[in-house]
């Protein structure tokens, strides 16, 4: 039986400016970091208690363009606080948008992947 989502993948350009953004900007934590062969690492994150990460993976040694894959949709328990955090940190963050189903913003990460972070109603 399926018990959750163990990992989604994103294709970036430069593995180590993905995994600062991630760790030192928005918090994450690593899981794994591994060479998989020559010239490709295997890169897993994590927001601190969850157990779904992200795997940072070089998108040339795999035949993709950074940027193609996954769109990601963060949780935080208040957004406004979560904006300010982001920005202290240098994070390119939108401002907060209100939908009637929760309340978000937008981060963009070096290869301008943007990850949505919302306060769910």
């Amino acid at each position: 039986m399926i018990t959750h989502v163990s990992h989604a993948v994103m294709y970036v350009a430069d593995q180590a400016a993905s995994l600062k953004f991630y760790t030192q900007q928005l918090g994450f934590e690593i899981v794994r970091d591994e060479e998989m062969f020559p010239g490709a690492r295997w890169i897993e994150v994590v927001p601190p208690g969850v157990q779904t990460s992200i795997v940072l993976s070089a998108a040339a040694a795999f035949d993709k363009r950074p940027g193609e894959g996954a769109y990601l949709h963060f949780s935080c328990d208040d957004i406004h606080a979560t904006r300010e955090q982001l920005s202290a940190a240098g994070v390119d963050v939108s401002e907060v948008t209100t939908e009637p189903w929760g309340t978000y913003i937008t981060a963009t990460d070096p290869d301008d992947h943007r990850v949505m972070i919302a306060q769910l109603q």
